[in-house]
């Protein structure tokens, strides 16, 4: 199956070549042809291997507005006489999240299947624009008809979301975990407290000068990262729900940061003590800044969720995302891309989930580094692949149940042998290509994916309101706002079964 990438960027590159390289050496993927913007595409892109190493070549397309919901025609005769030419056969979208719509919506039209990157869809302005904001929901429901039009066409058609804390066994056990209790007691999910912290230091100059991952198109974190906990939080809360306590609406209160703010917490005179030499290369004072970032885009948004069934509430949720979290960042300059991953920046995420008086379920990803640099054990906490899951459980009611678990690195590895599927974002990445790849060769059929489109309704739900909340306190001034009410049912039945992704992915090592 030869495969078209659309937009090479540090994602890509870092993200999404390693597993085509894989899937190519398991027979899975044939050739692979990149497509991105003329500044991007002067060169091949080297990826793979030291011992196999590889070259993609990368064909140019002209920017267009993001405002178009349609490709522009210069755009599509380019990919048509790429697909004719590479007999493409399966596409991955990684733009910018702002162009998802128009390439998703053309492979599905050119019957082409397509592993869509996260968040699904965005839109400028998103979070002080109500009307960009509750585009965000339309979207998915344009995407979804398409798709659903495409399938009629050929049942064979498939649309995988690579949101990939789906496949990560330490998320699915926590899922697992849940409905076994719920089956049991027949109490849903109550309430999840989760955060996650990038330990991003974007100095002020950096705020307006960088592109990557920007605040200028007016969003930040809750595109840029956000989407991984809106799409796992409902789909945790999915697996408590029993009959008569199916969520079926939202209600959503969201603050946030933006880079004006910033500013306030570390001033333009704070960075010039801290560090040596920012004085000199930065060019804006701070009323210059305070100016130019009128509008940006969220750095931090916590919000709080109400989940409810018939008017009640059956689950709480706050849900707090931030750039600006504990970072290493000890240096004033950087490499270029290097504030996508590396120079000082750390994840830090928690999950704490409560099931009534049952059940309590801690999870948690701590890192001081990336590598490793200092002797520190990768696992342990602190290290670049730290994770760990703690499971309390009623004993007193239920003797059979242990009253406290801890399940470490090792106890979390999903699999054996060649097939395991380790518990760190890198595995999981490549358990969702593999997949993808899998289905279209015919090992793995359609009831056992992860994450088909269809199941993203609630993720992109949870999204727009989130940025609804955002943009209608900026509309009112800065002032708190109503909470944002949604509907949330789910555009199918609960969420399918994952079966052989893990023994696939075995086969790529």
């Amino acid at each position: 199956m030869n495969v078209l990438v659309v937009g090479v960027g540090q994602h890509t590159r870092l993200n999404h070549l390693p597993a085509l390289a894989a899937a190519q050496d398991a027979g899975l993927a044939g050739a692979v042809t990149g497509i991105d913007l003329p500044d991007t595409a002067d060169t091949a892109v080297e990826y793979g291997t030291s011992d196999r190493p590889r070259r993609m070549p990368v064909i140019s397309v002209q920017p267009f507005p993001v405002s178009r919901r349609a490709l522009p025609g210069g755009v599509r005769r380019v990919l048509e006489d790429v697909v004719e030419r590479e007999r493409i056969g399966a596409v991955v979208v990684a733009t910018e999240p702002s162009v998802h719509l128009p390439y998703a919506l053309w492979a599905m039209e050119r019957g082409l299947p397509v592993l869509l990157d996260k968040p699904l869809t965005v839109h400028p302005c998103a979070s002080t624009d109500p009307a960009a904001a509750q585009s965000i929901a339309d979207d998915f429901h344009t995407l979804l008809a398409a798709y659903q039009e495409a399938r009629r066409r050929d049942p064979r058609m498939v649309v995988s979301v690579l949101s990939q804390r789906r496949w990560h066994p330490a998320f699915r056990r926590v899922r697992e975990l849940i409905a076994e209790v719920a089956e049991v007691t027949n109490c849903p999910v109550t309430s999840v407290q989760s955060s996650h912290g990038d330990g991003q230091w974007r100095l002020p100059d950096e705020l307006v000068d960088l592109g990557y991952h920007s605040f200028d198109r007016g969003y930040g974190k809750a595109s840029h990262s956000g989407y991984h906990h809106f799409d796992t939080v409902p789909w945790w809360l999915a697996a408590g729900e029993r009959p008569g306590k199916a969520i079926d609406e939202i209600e959503v209160h969201a603050a946030c940061t933006r880079p004006a703010d910033f500013l306030a917490q570390l001033t333009v005179a704070d960075h010039a003590r801290l560090l040596p030499g920012f004085a000199d290369r930065n060019p804006y004072t701070e009323q210059a800044l305070d100016r130019l970032v009128a509008g940006f885009g969220e750095v931090d948004v916590f919000l709080n969720v109400a989940y409810r069934s018939r008017g009640r509430v059956v689950a709480l949720g706050s849900h707090n995302l931030a750039h600006t979290t504990f970072s290493q960042r000890g240096s004033l300059h950087s490499a270029p891309g290097s504030l996508y991953k590396g120079n000082g920046r750390i994840g830090q995420e928690n999950h704490i989930i409560q099931q009534g008086p049952f059940q309590a379920l801690h999870l948690r990803a701590l890192q001081t580094l990336h590598g490793d640099e200092d002797g520190i054990d990768p696992r342990a906490a602190g290290g670049a692949d730290h994770i760990e899951l703690h499971v309390f459980r009623n004993d007193r009611l239920r003797p059979e149940w242990q009253r406290h678990r801890a399940l470490a690195f090792a106890d979390l590895v999903q699999g054996r042998g060649d097939s395991a599927v380790l518990p760190t974002q890198r595995s999981a990445r490549t358990c969702a290509v593999t997949e993808f790849l899998s289905h279209l060769a015919g090992h793995i059929p359609r009831t056992e994916m992860v994450s088909d489109l269809a199941d993203h309704r609630r993720p992109a739900r949870l999204m727009a309101a989130t940025y609804l909340s955002l943009a209608r306190r900026w509309a009112d001034g800065g002032r708190p706002t109503a909470p944002v009410v949604l509907d949330f049912h789910p555009a199918t039945a609960p969420a399918p079964r994952a079966g052989h992704a893990f023994a696939a992915l075995g086969a790529m090592r």
